[in-house]
């Protein structure tokens, strides 16, 4: 069972969920509407963990996320226009990473590093 909910905001969550899902691969598993039909908060699947998502200012903490193929991953991000921030770099670490912002300057971080 998941305890950690990383949070994103954006300034338009419905677009920024659409761009998640073309970039990142992240498969929605809700979407709440509020009465102007706009998306007030999400909650998006990737592997076994979940980010949400709501309305508000972007810019807050980075979010990194494990992935199985990272230069496929990398080559998809970019496709949909992500700001790559780090080329993908094999770390001292043995993780394999990139790093990059999304449309609203929020940083995400991907890597095969799995804690």
């Amino acid at each position: 069972m998941r305890t950690v909910y990383p949070l994103v905001r954006y300034r338009e969550p419905g677009k920024a969920v659409d761009w998640l899902v073309q970039a990142f691969g992240f498969e929605v598993h809700e979407l709440v509407k509020g009465e102007d039909g706009g998306v007030r908060h999400a909650e998006l699947i990737v592997g076994t963990g979940m980010v949400m998502t709501g309305q508000g200012e972007p810019g807050g903490p980075g979010v990194y996320i494990a992935v199985g193929d990272l230069d496929a991953h990398h080559a998809r991000a970019a496709e949909a226009g992500a700001e790559i921030t780090m080329e993908p770099a094999d770390q001292p670490y043995g993780s394999r990473d990139y790093a990059c912002k999304d449309p609203e300057g929020n940083e995400w971080f991907f890597g095969t590093y799995r804690p």
